[in-house]
């Protein structure tokens, strides 16, 4: 019997197709084997821990709908290590396998949990590294005198 397998895609912004990494995953789910049972997807930021495609996702996986979770890439599920490895370890203790199609990664065996959670942790640098960085360039440009927030509306008080 073959297994069942989820996938989940998830894009930062709407104007990202997560069908791009549905098409990628999908090929990888024969080549193995596998059965793709449910396609889960997200529009929205990773460094969210409730989405509303990967909690309903959870909530599959918890009633045994599913064996195996296909990725596009590991930090598709979270930005930080700590809500990454809470999910693995979930995903871990209910018998669901995490597959990684970017990092070429499978939880299988140790050491592919391993090396997942390395990843994991380059993610959260590379977050890291981004939000600094914007944090620099506004300071940089309040230093400068530009203004960096949303312009005041003009508002006609008089013909309120």
């Amino acid at each position: 019997m073959r297994k069942r397998a989820a996938i989940y895609a998830r894009t930062s912004t709407l104007d990202q197709p997560t069908q791009n990494q549905v098409y990628d995953l999908q090929p990888l789910a024969r080549q193995r084997g596998l059965e793709v049972v449910k396609v889960y997807a997200d529009q929205i930021s990773g460094a969210r821990a409730r989405r509303p495609g990967l909690d309903p996702l959870m909530t599959d996986a918890r009633q045994g709908k599913f064996e195996v979770l296909l990725v596009w890439a590991a930090d598709r599920v979270a930005r930080s290590v700590s809500h990454f490895l809470q999910v693995l370890d979930e995903l871990h203790h209910l018998g669901v396998e995490f597959a990684s199609y970017r990092e070429s990664l499978d939880t299988a065996g140790p050491l592919g949990r391993a090396v997942v959670v390395i990843v994991a942790a380059i993610a959260e640098l590379e977050r890291s590294l981004i939000t600094e960085r914007v944090r620099a360039g506004l300071r940089r440009a309040r230093l400068e005198g530009r203004r960096i927030d949303r312009p005041p509306l003009p508002v006609d008080r008089a013909g309120a």
